[in-house]
């Protein structure tokens, strides 16, 4: 380990015994338990309403986050003599949620459930709430998304020498593209979208800690200002990716959340149109119209072929979800 890695922990009143270095960032055990040092590139004001936003979680919900640990000037932001500057969290000794472990997964949404209960019930200055921003509008965003699936789609339909990407969008588009356009007509048939409020913006396996502590939700780095059941649908569509649309484990990750939170009929449609609209074949799509056309890499048609594969898994869960609203 590089002396001028750690260097910038003599600004923090705590002693350091060993570290080591994880993603992007530098496990540190100290006489204060287990923190995580990472270089910071967000501002001053943003990182200090992320920090009292934490401070709240953790004391008056008990909501297990990773706090960040001030130095000795009361800054959570620690600065180099190069510039560079740094923040030290509280962090816990587990391992990232598990994608084959059921149980696991419905530990990760009862805490996201329990975690966007405390936030509900935060009064946060309305200047630090400014920080967190707001997430763009869903039927903006999914016009886009539709404007950007046409001209990929009549961009391939004039190539000549068609490859094997190429061959596989214009066999599966039409269906995956009249969920795209059917998820939009709901969405315009709603008087607005659900309340918004604060949201942990990221909620994916990896930033869900397990361990003898139970779940610990970490990285609010992208909390922002949105519909909550968007995080409860970005972590249970990466679960349900990697287990082939399993519907019983999707209606059971659904319900453990509302054990804790129950959902209104409005978020119900809104949690189905996400899941509808087919996000990752739009990403894929996008990627392949935005990259360099003559090499397709073999990895983005596999990605493609598993997502026409799990086409009719897929949609035994949208029906399922279908029926509750």
């Amino acid at each position: 380990m590089n002396e001028q890695d750690t260097s910038v922990l003599e600004q923090y009143d705590l002693e350091v015994f060993r570290t080591c270095r994880g993603r992007g960032a530098i496990l540190c055990e100290t006489s204060r338990g287990l923190k995580l040092l990472k270089e910071c590139r967000a501002s001053a004001k943003r990182v200090e309403a992320e920090a009292e936003l934490l401070d709240r979680l953790g004391g008056e919900s008990g909501i297990l986050a990773d706090r960040y640990v001030r130095n000795r000037e009361n800054g959570v932001i620690s600065t180099e003599e190069d510039g560079t500057s740094y923040i030290l969290k509280d962090w816990y000794e587990g391992r990232e949620c598990s994608a084959r472990e059921e149980e696991e997964m419905l530990q990760a949404v009862r805490s996201l459930a329990g975690l966007h209960r405390a936030l509900r019930g935060l009064a946060l200055e309305e200047e630090k709430l400014r920080e967190f921003g707001q997430t763009p509008s869903l039927k903006i965003v999914l016009e886009k998304h539709n404007r950007e699936l046409k001209r990929a789609r009549n961009y391939i339909r004039n190539t000549v020498q068609k490859q094997e990407f190429e061959l596989c969008v214009i066999r599966s588009f039409e269906r995956f593209y009249s969920q795209a356009q059917k998820a939009l007509f709901l969405l315009a048939e709603q008087a607005g979208e659900p309340a918004r409020q604060l949201c942990h913006g990221d909620f994916t396996q990896h930033h869900v800690l397990m361990g003898r502590f139970g779940a610990a939700i970490v990285d609010f780095s992208r909390a922002t200002m949105g519909v909550q059941v968007s995080d409860l649908y970005l972590f249970m569509r990466k679960m349900l990716e990697k287990n082939n649309w399993n519907l019983p484990l999707g209606i059971a990750m659904k319900e453990a959340y509302e054990e804790i939170l129950p959902l209104s009929g409005p978020e119900k449609k809104y949690l189905y149109i996400l899941f509808l609209y087919p996000e990752k074949y739009w990403k894929q799509i996008n990627y392949y119209y935005n990259a360099n056309k003559a090499w397709i890499p073999g990895r983005n048609i596999g990605k493609l072929t598993v997502l026409e594969a799990q086409f009719e898994a897929r949609e035994h869960f949208l029906k399922r979800l279908e029926r509750e609203f």
